[in-house]
Order: C-alpha cells, then sequence, then structure tokens
C-alpha cells in the first residue's frame, strides 16, 4: 500500500477488547484511522452509511468479532459480503471464539482470515502487527471509494 492512511472498522462490543485492541494498535505504530463500533447494528449502519454515519468513509479492512449484541457478526459478515458495494472490503474475524463451527460458518460466508484473540498482551500485539504487516503492507486492496473521516481514532456507541 502507499503511505496514506488506511481506513479500519473495528466492530467489537467488549470495552475491555477495544482498549487492548486500541493498545496493541499503537504498540505496532498503526497509522491509520480507526473507527470503533460496539453492535452489529452499528457496523450496518457505518457500512451502509445510514443514519450517525451518512458521511462514513469506506473501511480497507473490517474488525469484526462474533458475539456481537443486536446483529451478530456472522450475520454482519453475511450482509457485506452479500452487497456489490461492500464485498471485496477484506473481513477478519476477530474473536475469542475458537469453535469449528463459528470458523467454519466464517469462512462459508467469506470472511478473508479468522483470528483468535490471544489473550497475552504481547502475542496480541503480535497478532495485531501480523494483520497489519500481510492487510496493509504486503497485501493489495482495492481504492476506497467513499469518503474519509478527519478524525484518528473516533468512537460512536
Amino acid at each position: 500500500m502507499d503511505s496514506q492512511a488506511s481506513h479500519i472498522l473495528l466492530v467489537e462490543d467488549n470495552p475491555d477488547h477495544v482498549e487492548l485492541i486500541l493498545k496493541a494498535m499503537r504498540h505496532t505504530d498503526f497509522t491509520d484511522e480507526i473507527h470503533v463500533v460496539g453492535d452489529g447494528d452499528k457496523a450496518l449502519d457505518f457500512l451502509f452509511q445510514r443514519g450517525d454515519y451518512a458521511d462514513a468513509w469506506r473501511p480497507c479492512l473490517i474488525l469484526l468479532d462474533i458475539n456481537l449484541p443486536t446483529v451478530n457478526g456472522i450475520e454482519v459478515l453475511e450482509r457485506i459480503k452479500a452487497d456489490p458495494n461492500l464485498r471485496s472490503i477484506p473481513v477478519i474475524m476477530l474473536t475469542t471464539s475458537a469453535g469449528e463451527q463459528e470458523i467454519e460458518k466464517s469462512y462459508n460466508f467469506g470472511a478473508n482470515s479468522y483470528v483468535v484473540k490471544p489473550v497475552d498482551f504481547d502475542q496480541l500485539v503480535n497478532a495485531i502487527q501480523s494483520l497489519k504487516e500481510f492487510w496493509l503492507v504486503i497485501n493489495s486492496l482495492p481504492k476506497a471509494r467513499m469518503e474519509m473521516s478527519d478524525e484518528k481514532i473516533s468512537r460512536k456507541d
């Protein structure tokens, strides 16, 4: 990718996990714009630019938890991959669930990767660094088609 900041949507309902993930991102020198939403409905509103998110930018990467309130992560994934304007966005399932059923469902609905959140902070930093290196440096992503946010890290819950 070029030197411009990447735009990432983190969909996570657990505030402690959000803080740990953001802290791990800071440890890996993430220079990317990150928007955090705390449930499946807000994720869909953001992606489809509805309501409070009418001016939302198109993320180049989505980090998506499975166990979310309102609409679960598998359903959010299914809706993303069913939409021709969103399906090219890579979706990384980033979750505590290591169940084979969730892994299989995620891939069946088009997940690009499935990562079980490490419990150890150093391992989380390493996982985030690996995701960053592959998805934002090595991998070529489609160009964003939506306006970008001016905020570095924003949160609407």
